[in-house]
């Protein structure tokens, strides 16, 4: 990576590859979004930016490239819990090539630009560091995006569905990487002045190719609703240590009680309401869970629904390991739920 970021040379790579989303037949203020090439047919956007589009025209999505080019695309395949889509759109302008996803989530630091249609205005780049990492952020169905980079570069209404690029680290012997720049997230919301939030490249790259060849993404779902472990709930709990999470309640299939045992009830710890009785889990496979975050994380990035898992708890006191077939997440009806972002506070695996 050069010592002060070239983003002159970065804009004029990338920006053939960045596209304005625009729906209803008509060019107005904000557009609908951003997206960027992921393959020779295949663009990436916001699930939110898609389903604009199925409200509007049944997917139908008109598409303005850098060169001031418009194709018609389609929207083939989305998900709502991660936020992310895919347009099928045919004859791509011959400089907007794919931009390649980046293979590891990007650390604190890095210089990062933000390109895309912010307030409909083609063309935008805005420039950061990567300012936090392994985020979660609340979406309106109630889950939480897992893994989420966070950056100080300016993200605004329109902006959502674009790249966030960073510059392509050099390979192992030394050698330029074959593209100089990689998408280490997917611009998706502003919160405050200076803090935006992209989905990582490694929760993306897990979810697009399924979106591409079957329209949606099969989510693994232990039917269990958790709170990290705080100090506070370890102390209302009696537990050694604020470590892992705590299952507040568990269902069957069925709809009975679950193999994860919720809590009883609450109790007031201190002037807060705090759940208290259930397990809590501390590991899956193997893999410790100190959170939310990295419970969800696992769940995306390393099973399938139907398939059993060994989970590590603590019920009442004493260590145990399960064997828990995970389910499939319930698909989330496009049609019926709000446009602005929310959720529980308290997540749902």
């Amino acid at each position: 990576m050069p010592t002060h970021p070239d983003f002159e040379a970065l804009y004029r790579d990338v920006i053939p590859s960045v596209v304005s989303v625009y729906v209803g037949g008509r060019r107005r203020l904000g557009g609908a979004g951003s997206a960027f090439v992921y393959d020779d047919r295949h663009l990436v956007t916001n699930e939110h930016v898609s389903r604009l589009a199925d409200a509007s025209d049944a997917g139908r999505v008109e598409l303005r490239f850098a060169d001031g080019s418009w194709r018609v695309g389609e929207v083939v395949g989305a998900d709502a819990y991660t936020d992310l889509a895919v347009v099928a759109v045919d004859d791509l302008p011959e400089d907007a090539v794919a931009l390649p996803l980046a293979t590891e989530n990007p650390t604190p630091g890095r210089s990062v630009a933000a390109l895309g249609n912010p307030l409909g205005l083609d063309g935008s780049i805005s420039a950061g560091i990567v300012s936090g990492s392994n985020r979660s952020l609340p979406t309106s169905n109630g889950f939480a995006i897992p893994d989420v980079v966070q950056t100080d570069a300016p993200i605004n209404p329109g902006n959502s569905g674009g790249p966030l690029v960073g510059f392509a680290a050099e390979d192992p012997d030394g050698d330029d990487a074959e593209f100089a720049y990689e998408v280490v997230g997917v611009n998706r919301a502003k919160q405050g002045d200076n803090i935006g939030f992209a989905v990582s490249p490694v929760i993306a790259s897990r979810i697009l190719p399924a979106l591409v060849a079957d329209g949606h993404y099969r989510h693994s779902y232990l039917r269990a609703r958790t709170l990290d472990v705080t100090p506070t709930v370890a102390e209302a709990n009696d537990l050694d240590a604020p470590h892992g999470v705590l299952i507040v309640d568990a269902v069957g299939p069925d709809g009975d009680e679950g193999f994860l045992h919720g809590c009883r009830g609450t109790t007031d710890y201190r002037g807060t309401e705090v759940p208290v009785g259930g397990d809590v889990l501390v590991a899956i496979e193997g893999n410790p869970v100190r959170t939310h975050e990295e419970l969800m994380r696992y769940l995306i990035t390393e099973t399938r629904p139907g398939e059993p898992v060994a989970v590590g708890i603590v019920r009442e006191g004493d260590p145990l390991t399960l064997v828990v077939e995970l389910d499939e997440r319930p698909v989330v009806d496009r049609d019926d739920r709000s446009e602005g972002d929310g959720g529980s506070r308290i997540p749902v695996e």
